[in-house]
């Protein structure tokens, strides 16, 4: 039994990622720090306060969060809503201070982004304007809310310093990146110093891989019982 190439892609474009909850299309990749950073028209440091239903009858969850500082864009005057809800018992988990890398491990599930925070916490945002509201940055699993307890916190040392960097005329950005790695690198004796140089080659080293690859060009029919998870291919 044969069956068209294109209804061959829909079934593997449905399968599941590995570790990971949900999907997303062939060749997308998550952005970079630098990426992030520069997507991002707001980068706001705020406290998350409360939570309420989204207004006019959305059926959203939101937080209340107060702005404290602004890392890029203006601070706004006053709290902001955005999706998500406040996290009790267990789903309470806080950034790990040290991971630079990888999002939050509760953007592995459903909705692909972090969405539940600790009533007080202070978090950092990466914000996209769209139309009246602001949205996450960044797309799925990405760094877009991450949680930044102190001021010295190593998240937010690289997201200033990120920033500087974006602000920079394009030609001088890679030089300046450069430094900066090899003034944290020369720190041998603080451990955090390192995380924040090794974060820095990161970006130096360009885009991330993409978490699926495209898929390849099919033929014009394929064989259903040769599909399996790596593939599908046409035997003659």
């Amino acid at each position: 039994m044969r069956f068209p190439a294109a209804f061959v892609a829909i079934l593997l474009l449905a399968s599941p990622l590995p570790a990971i909850a949900c999907s997303v299309a062939p060749g997308y990749r998550v952005p970079t720090n630098v990426e992030l950073v520069a997507d991002a028209d707001l980068i706001l440091l705020a406290t998350v306060t409360d939570s309420a239903l989204a207004p006019d009858a959305i059926p959203e969850q939101r937080i209340t969060v107060e702005p404290i500082a602004a890392i890029k864009g203006e601070l706004p005057a006053g709290p902001l809503a955005m999706p998500g809800w406040i996290a009790s018992g267990a789903e309470a988990m806080l950034s790990n201070p040290y991971e630079l890398k990888d999002a939050h491990p509760q953007s592995l599930a459903g909705a692909c982004n972090r969405m539940s925070f600790p009533r007080g916490s202070r978090v950092l945002f990466f914000l996209k304007w769209e139309g009246d509201h602001w949205r996450a940055a960044g797309g799925p699993f990405s760094r877009w809310a991450e949680d930044v307890l102190t001021d010295d916190a190593p998240w937010l040392q690289v997201v200033r310093l990120y920033a500087e960097a974006a602000a920079l005329p394009p030609g001088d950005r890679t030089a300046y990146l450069t430094a900066r790695r090899d003034e944290y690198g020369s720190e041998r004796d603080n451990p955090v110093a390192q995380l924040i140089a090794t974060d820095i080659d990161r970006q130096l080293a360009g885009p991330n891989k993409p978490l699926r690859e495209d898929l390849p060009p099919a033929p014009d029919d394929v064989d259903v019982w040769t599909i399996s998870t790596k593939g599908a291919e046409a035997i003659d």
